[in-house]
């Protein structure tokens, strides 16, 4: 198993920036597809961004496409999610998760979850 520790989140005013860092550890990180996902009170978790192994390939929400940006060092074990622009709508816990090679937008896909972080857009 993964042990995934994500930090970055806080506060920001509306067309601001944050980013959020995503430290694994534990078994290999290597292979993993490795994705953020948020969850706004009372909603139910939603796909935000994914990104191969190799960092070829990104994949985005339609909701985030231009405005974040998901990167990786595979060297520090690191995934990033810079998100730029923000929006109240942003508002949410997220979380960094993983899973074995293959891309998915489905949140039951991914074996290994961080415990969250807050990330509050103020208007």
């Amino acid at each position: 198993q993964v042990q995934l520790v994500e930090s970055g989140g806080g506060l920001v005013q509306a067309g601001g920036s944050l980013r959020l860092s995503c430290a694994a550890s534990g078994r290999t990180f290597s292979g993993y597809v490795m994705g953020w996902f948020r969850q706004a009170l009372g909603k139910e978790r939603e796909f935000v961004a994914a990104i191969s192994w190799s960092a070829g390939s990104t994949y985005y929400a339609d909701s985030v496409k231009g405005r974040f940006t998901i990167s990786r060092d595979n060297a520090k074990n690191t995934v990033y999610l810079q998100m730029n622009s923000l929006k109240p709508e942003d508002t949410a816990v997220y979380y960094c998760a993983g899973r074995p090679y293959y891309y998915s937008e489905s949140a039951v896909d991914y074996t290994d979850w961080g415990q969250g972080t807050q990330v509050t857009v103020s208007s």
